[in-house]
């Protein structure tokens, strides 16, 4: 019984030492310790910027605006496939916009995607098929950092899931580029940016390595007649860059209305079975 009670005892101080030795150092330096800086990033959310009206998607019951996704799929294609790749989308995926079988065949052929030569198994390139990804702009990284001032250009494929409230990330960093307001210009009087780097108001404390992708209002001719701004092209482009990440938002929420309605039907039915089982009872006297 006494070594039993020693050994539980033994373990118990190794056991708050070393709880001890894992929380006071991260308690020392939360105290006394340097403030942890801060991405460049961070700038975006003290001041998010959302679309007026916000997306169509957003919210318990949001839905895609199929029509804003083909708009989107334009944007990218004519605007933003220059530089970035979406290496985990396939061509095939563009159905779910609404286009038709034909129509994505003739979409994906009008890539070029690469291949082998089936004669000397050399590396080439083809025309795409609907199996095929969506292919990057260069061939390695090194190529895309010397054509993008040292910096690669990442891939959109998954890029609003990558960064917090993605959304209106992508819709703020494409619609903020401009010169640096006066006020920040007030507060910091030797605040510059070199050549080669760009202003964006929505991140205000760096200057960014890529440059404006949307410079003029209808630097893109829409298909369906809207009036292509640069805040349109960003919310579309934002939005297709969504469905790219998250293709099944939207079956998502609507199967979670399912799943509520039925897990308060079970909770019903739980209650009134539980109301018949028990209706003969009579709980006793004290």
């Amino acid at each position: 019984m006494t070594i039993r009670l020693g050994g539980i005892i033994v373990g118990l101080a190794i056991t708050a030492i070393l709880v001890l030795w894992s929380l006071v150092p991260g308690l020392y330096n939360l105290a006394f310790g340097e403030a942890p800086e801060k991405a460049a990033s961070y700038a975006f959310y003290e001041h998010p910027k959302a679309p007026e009206g916000g997306f169509a998607f957003d919210g318990p019951m949001g839905k895609w605006d199929v029509a804003q996704l083909q708009r989107g799929y334009q944007v990218y294609k004519e605007v933003c496939s220059a530089c970035h790749g979406l290496k985990f989308v396939a061509f095939r995926n563009l159905r779910e916009l609404g286009y038709t079988e034909a129509e994505v065949d003739a979409e994906a052929a009008a890539w070029t995607v690469p291949g082998i030569d089936p004669q000397t198994g050399e590396t080439t390139t083809r025309p795409g098929t609907p199996t095929d990804q969506f292919p990057s702009p260069y061939p390695n990284a090194i190529a895309a950092a010397a054509a993008n001032n040292n910096a690669i250009p990442p891939d959109l494929s998954l890029m609003t899931k990558a960064r917090e409230d993605g959304s209106n990330y992508v819709y703020s960093l494409l619609s903020g580029y401009g010169e640096p307001d006066p006020e920040i210009l007030a507060k910091h009087p030797d605040f510059e940016t070199p050549v080669g780097l760009y202003f964006n108001k929505y991140f205000p404390t760096v200057n960014l390595a890529m440059a404006p992708p949307l410079v003029l209002d209808g630097q893109v001719t829409y298909a369906d007649g809207t009036e292509a701004t640069i805040p349109q092209m960003a919310e579309d482009v934002a939005a297709f860059l969504t469905w790219t990440a998250e293709p099944s938002l939207v079956q998502r929420k609507q199967t979670g209305w399912f799943v509520i309605a039925f897990l308060i039907f079970a909770t019903s039915l739980a209650f009134l079975s539980y109301k018949q089982v028990w209706a003969g009872m009579k709980p006793k006297k004290k």
